[in-house]
């Protein structure tokens, strides 16, 4: 079967799954602490060991396909929310919360105090400090920069902030939470607690309606194309095939 049709189909699903992330990152646009995700593509040569190694197969045989996505690490703009129990980090720290069993990490510092005095996530997971989950008494909370929460004046935890190396492969579980590789996480050494303030998503909505356009467009290409091979394919079954 002609190798157009086959890098058509590819090209089709990279770009279907593609839309997939872009799509994602615009109907975040107002998720505090969002991060974006932008696609990675590979290159995947078709064969399997019997095709010559050869440059013409390998223009012919090389298909793009998505390999994956990576977690974009800029940081958004801090909007005052005038919530003591919002935070917000500055710099590239993030929060570290327990759900479940395991720790994930997240910019979105829209915290509350339950009944019990939990410090939580608007998800119900647990914020964690330095000593394990946060529980604050009754009274007036205040955070410094360094994390440090005191109720009334009275130390009561210090907020577990965590920084990551760029090439730390972060991986977004939903609600703009993250997990991280064990043992990844450093210590927060050039970051700072926002207090009342919140981070919103860092994901442009120019840049990603713009994004979301030019992947439909190139999907529909692909679509295109795989109409047109199809096409093609039609007529030499109906055609040249008859006649062999």
């Amino acid at each position: 079967m002609d190798s157009g049709y086959y890098a058509a189909c590819a090209g089709l699903a990279a770009q279907t799954q593609a839309l997939e992330l872009v799509a994602n990152n615009v109907a975040n646009l107002g998720t505090a602490g969002y991060r974006g995700q932008r696609a990675v593509f590979r290159s995947l040569l078709a064969g399997n060991g019997s095709v010559p190694a050869n440059s013409m197969n390998a223009v012919v045989n090389d298909f793009g396909v998505l390999g994956g996505s990576r977690v974009d690490l800029a940081s958004g703009s801090l909007t005052a929310t005038g919530n003591p129990m919002d935070m917000a980090v500055a710099g590239k720290g993030f929060f570290a919360v327990q759900s479940a069993s395991r720790t994930l990490y997240t910019r979105n510092g829209g915290f509350h105090r339950t009944p019990d005095g939990q410090l939580v996530t608007a998800q119900e997971d647990r914020v964690l400090g330095e000593q394990g989950p946060i529980t604050l008494p009754n009274g007036v909370a205040a955070v410094s920069a360094d994390g440090t929460v005191s109720v009334d004046g009275t130390v009561v935890a210090k907020l577990r902030l965590a920084e990551f190396t760029s090439d730390t492969s972060l991986t977004a579980v939903g609600n703009a939470l993250y997990s991280a590789p064990e043992g990844s996480a450093l210590a927060a050494g050039a970051s700072a607690v926002r207090q009342g303030m919140l981070e919103d998503s860092n994901v442009s909505p120019v840049e990603g309606v713009v994004a979301l356009i030019a992947v439909q467009r190139n999907a529909e290409m692909m679509q295109r194309a795989l109409t047109l091979f199809d096409g093609q394919l039609n007529q030499t079954a109906a055609q040249d095939l008859a006649h062999v």
